[in-house]
């Protein structure tokens, strides 16, 4: 369960800054998925991936907005330097390093593809603005978020593999997970445009016809990409009675407006209606228009700084809309956290908790219930320390009686495309639960779908 220790107690007791390299063999790649490592240039593979720039927690002293990058970071090098190699003096954030000359910083290094074009178009409009100053370059795609790319990478021998491993009597799962556990979102494009030249042959329908289980589930998802996969999720999670709430939280929530674009894009092309109006047949009420704000891709863009005047109004307005009234001004509080960036969302989460002295996580808890409540916490959690929300996650989905296995390879999937993320992911889970990822996936998985979530986290 995810508690205090995740939100407001790192920022009055910060845990130490030591630094652990990664295992051998997970060089930092290019790309974030859903946030983890933003969008921007990336090289190709083949070229050395660059390292995504990681910040820590902000110097002790009396300054209440966390400077730009501000989350901790697990088991990762730290940023500006590549593994083995000494920084290049204190980076901006960490302590004793003198502090930015303005709030926020500079705005980080991107990766991913240049935008020239988005799948799809902005549609609806924030019921609330967002804060002033939110101009900056805008987020550039995650890793196959963006335009398609034709990389410079032969997956010949991938999708001989592949073939080969499925062909005749018998399937050779083993060299199914070691050819597709591994790969980043373009690679994974370049292997099945391969497969269906070379073969003339659909790779997805093979490995569906060759598989079963979750061990299918789990290859199909890494074979659909980032963003189909997104899509079909939300569609299941929509399709008959129910919605199963966490998918939508999970997908929409904490995304940046060129994913956003993208997966709404997507939606629309697939299944030849809005992601809008699916979703407003779902939810009811607040809930819905909370999700409509998310929908509208209004979020201030990751280089928006943090401004110290805004954070102050907006813990005002945040206060004002909870505690301080009878009654609880939902919409205004689901506006802000839907529409300012993750390093303004910690900002004002520091600055609730010094003013009011109450975390900013137990006055939503208490102020709100049901799927507007898990929501807002996912908000909230994934911008205040977004590995170890990852963590706990991935945890919530084995935690109790039964696994949630679809849940599980979901979000397994979800993270494994950002390996210099996951590394921080594991070192968060690591930390809380004090064992490693991959022995607890070990512990509630058996079999060729044990294999594949274990490859899939790098173990």
């Amino acid at each position: 369960m995810y508690n205090q220790q995740s939100s407001g107690y790192y920022y009055n007791n910060p845990p130490p800054q030591g630094q652990y390299p990664p295992p051998q063999g997970y060089p930092p790649q290019g790309g974030g998925y859903g946030g983890y490592g933003g969008g921007g240039p990336a090289e190709l593979p083949g070229s050395g991936w660059p390292q995504p720039s990681q910040g820590h927690y902000p110097p002790q002293n009396n300054n209440p907005y966390p400077q730009q990058g501000g989350h901790q970071s697990y088991g990762a090098p730290p940023p500006h330097s590549g593994y083995g190699a000494p920084p290049q003096g204190p980076p901006h954030g960490q302590y004793g390093a003198p502090p930015p000359q303005q709030y926020g910083g500079p705005p980080p290094q991107q990766y991913g593809a240049p935008p020239p074009q988005q799948y799809g178009t902005p549609q609806g409009t924030p019921q609330f603005a967002p804060p002033p100053g939110g101009g900056g370059p805008p987020t550039q795609p995650s890793l196959g978020y963006g335009p398609p790319q034709i990389i410079q990478w032969d997956a010949g021998p991938d999708a001989q593999a592949l073939r080969a491993a499925m062909k005749g009597f018998g399937t050779n799962e083993k060299a199914l997970i070691q050819v597709l556990a591994n790969k980043d979102p373009l690679q994974v494009e370049a292997i099945k445009a391969a497969y269906s030249r070379l073969f003339n042959r659909n790779l997805e329908k093979d490995i569906k016809s060759e598989t079963s289980s979750y061990f299918e589930l789990g290859l199909v998802a890494i074979i659909s990409g980032p963003l189909l996969h997104d899509v079909h999720l939300l569609h299941s999670a929509m399709d008959g009675p129910g919605t199963k709430e966490k998918v939508l939280n999970d997908v929409l929530l904490g995304r940046s407006n060129a994913d956003m674009r993208a997966i709404k894009g997507m939606y629309q092309h697939t299944f030849n209606r809005s992601l809008e109006h699916d979703v407003k047949g779902d939810l009811s009420m607040k809930t819905e228009r909370h999700f409509m704000i998310v929908l509208g891709a209004c979020r201030a863009e990751d280089s928006a700084p943090v401004i110290p005047q805004a954070i102050d109004q907006d813990v005002m307005e945040l206060y004002r809309a909870t505690e301080g009234k009878m009654g609880t001004d939902e919409m205004l509080v689901c506006s802000i956290l839907s529409t300012r960036n993750d390093n303004q969302i910690r900002a004002i989460s520091r600055a609730y908790e010094q003013k009011f002295r109450r975390p900013l996580e137990e006055v939503i808890k208490s102020e709100f219930s049901g799927h507007m409540r898990d929501a807002l916490l996912f908000q909230l959690r994934n911008a205040v320390d977004r590995f170890m929300h990852a963590a706990t996650i991935l945890e919530d989905a084995m935690a109790g009686m039964g696994t949630k296995d679809q849940l599980l390879v979901s979000r397994v999937v979800r993270y494994h495309w950002d390996r210099h993320a996951l590394e921080n992911i594991k070192g968060a889970y690591k930390q809380r639960y004090r064992k490693s990822l991959a022995s607890r996936i070990r512990g509630e998985t058996s079999g060729d779908y044990e294999r594949l979530m274990v490859a899939c986290v790098g173990e």
